[in-house]
């Protein structure tokens, strides 16, 4: 009988370097992600490989291009792309961010701020539906970071997040290291803002290291992904399991990207936040 993958625990985001690491790891829990992005080609080494990955472990598909948060119709052909290697792959999770990165019929090389008004609701509640129709999958969409303060907004991104959900079934994607960062660079209580997100509605987290700016220093985060999370952000995490339990989290480390035993240390420690409770049989 084919091998049945186990519930996805803590999870990396998985690098070609790694792939053979990767292919014979056998964690308890562990699954990767990816962008769909880098795969979204009718064959070739790298699909071969991913498929490989898919087989043996839960495989995540985490978006980058849809620019949700934006006003050009959603690109037709991507999602069609993006629609092919969700039915190749048959993904566990399948996600896209609350951002824009597409104006002019140019891609910005950048995940920028949504203002959250009734009618940026009501835009972005019809393109995460017909993406959602496209991919024959429901979104997990994250929180962005934030790196300056915008005139205007008339929600709070957290009851922004939850009116989303409540008009499109969708579900969410919290980082909590953009939590971190946004909070601290806005001035606003982590904290606080972990304790209001709708909960109920995620359905995976983020953890990443950030960096100080290096002009303006510890007055402003960046979220860098290129070193070990912080402390902060470890504390954040436990909070959110301790008061909802847990939910597949996954590493993710896109510069200065160390050993793949070094990435399996840490990506433990996640496992550990999340061993006290059995996962839910079904997040999709």
């Amino acid at each position: 009988m084919p091998r049945q993958p186990p519930q996805p625990g803590a999870g990396l985001g998985l690098k070609p370097q790694h792939f053979d690491e990767a292919l014979a790891a056998d964690a308890d829990g562990l699954w990767f992600e990816v962008h769909p992005e880098n795969y979204m080609v009718e064959g070739g080494p790298r699909l071969a490989w991913l498929e490989r990955i898919a087989a043996r472990h839960p495989l995540s598909l985490h978006g980058v291009a849809m620019s949700l948060g934006g006003t050009e119709p959603l690109d037709a052909a991507h999602l069609r792309r993006f629609r092919g290697l969700v039915d190749r792959l048959q993904p566990v999770l399948v996600s896209e961010h609350l951002a824009w990165s597409r104006a002019g019929g140019h891609y910005l090389p950048d995940l920028l701020p949504v203002l959250r008004t009734d009618a940026s609701l009501a835009r972005i509640a019809e393109r995460v539906d017909r993406a959602q129709q496209a991919l024959g999958r429901r979104l997990a969409i994250e929180n962005p970071s934030h790196y300056l303060r915008l005139d205007g907004h008339g929600w709070t991104e957290t009851d922004f997040l939850a009116a989303l959900v409540a008009s499109t079934g969708c579900g969410l994607l919290l980082d909590v290291n953009n939590v971190q960062v946004s909070c601290r660079n806005l001035g606003q209580d982590a904290v606080a803002y972990l304790d209001g997100f709708p909960a109920e509605a995620v359905m995976e987290l983020h953890i990443a290291g950030h960096a100080p700016d290096p002009v303006h220093g510890e007055a402003l985060l960046v979220d860098t992904h290129d070193r070990a999370v912080a402390p902060e952000v470890w504390a954040l995490l436990a909070r959110f399991v301790d008061r909802h339990g847990p939910r597949p989290v996954l590493l993710e480390r896109d510069g200065d990207v160390p050993g793949f035993p070094t990435l399996m240390a840490e990506r433990a420690r996640a496992q550990r936040c999340l061993d006290s409770t059995a996962l839910p049989e079904a997040l999709a």
